[in-house]
């Protein structure tokens, strides 16, 4: 009897001879030849002290012992190789990059991923935030989702969502208030979103001017201004005043009455988020703009 560690090898082999009953085919599978098959078998036989096999007349078949190790073995070899796989899909596993800005990221498309990953497990997502999609974006992403113009991405991408927005307020802020909105837009605290850059979108000055409504004077309890648009929902949700609200954005806090609207709709056709492949596009970028246009096509 050896001391030797048993050899995994020796234990696969062992497997294939039982579930073939010959040696010899046990050869072939595993492109050994026959005297190779038996100086292994007699190795492990040699490892456990006792006689695996018995000749057949045609094959070979397994002794006692070599029934209890087949048990055993035909699992662990099983499991090892199950687990291999799995390593070697997760390694090789495709992963798509999105890049968007944090109000897309966070209102419309994380709320939406569940579905999405249940729809297509074949692949990972990975979403990169930025606030304004930069013009290097496709050096670290496959695909963008980005607001902007029909001038600006109308010839290389497709408008999923254009841009329509209401003010909002949380149900408590709005409780009590002038059945005119022209009256208490003008005299309530507004929510901003600070932009380093000149605003793409509507703001409350493009707001305001669209339907001639003047501030005439400064709220008691002041503005309060946010560079992440998330926060400036968040503000709006705490009642801390009025927002612009995004429609496809806040649809669903409209929805549920956590917040409600507050003023009469401002559109623009030629503006909003448009779905933007890179040069480099393959099915699942394919697969992933299909979703986000049959999703925004939904709402």
């Amino acid at each position: 009897m050896s001391n030797l560690p048993i050899d995994i090898g020796w234990l696969r082999l062992f497997v294939e001879i039982a579930r073939e009953g010959s040696l010899s085919a046990a050869a072939r599978l595993q492109g050994l030849s026959q005297p190779a098959v038996s100086y292994q078998i007699r190795q492990l036989e040699e490892a456990f002290g006792v006689s695996l096999l018995h000749r057949k007349h045609r094959g070979v078949g397994l002794t006692d012992e070599g029934k209890r190790l087949l048990d055993i073995a035909s699992r662990a070899v099983a499991d090892i190789d199950a687990l291999a796989e799995d390593l070697r899909a997760e390694v090789k596993r495709p992963a798509l990059r999105l890049c968007t800005d944090y109000a897309f990221a966070t209102l419309w498309l994380i709320p939406r991923m569940h579905a999405f990953r249940l729809l297509y497990p074949d692949f990972d997502i990975q979403i990169v935030s930025t606030q304004r999609l930069e013009t290097d974006w496709a050096e670290g992403a496959e695909i963008a989702v980005a607001f902007g113009s029909r001038a600006q991405f109308g010839h290389s991408g497709q408008m999923i969502m254009s841009e329509r927005v209401v003010p909002v307020c949380s149900h408590s802020f709005f409780q009590g208030k002038d059945d005119d909105p022209a009256q208490w837009l003008s005299l309530e605290p507004l929510i901003h979103l600070d932009t380093a850059l000149a605003s793409p979108w509507f703001d409350w000055a493009s707001y305001l001017s669209a339907f001639g409504i003047r501030r005439s004077t400064e709220p008691a309890s002041g503005d309060v201004s946010f560079n992440n648009y998330a926060m400036v929902v968040q503000a709006a949700l705490g009642g801390q005043g009025l927002a612009i609200g995004w429609l496809g954005l806040v649809d669903s806090m409209l929805a549920s009455g956590m917040l409600v609207t507050a003023g009469p709709e401002l559109a623009d056709e030629d503006r909003g988020y448009w779905v933007l492949p890179s040069a480099s596009r393959d099915r699942n970028v394919d697969r992933l703009t299909e979703w986000l246009l049959a999703e925004a096509a939904a709402r």
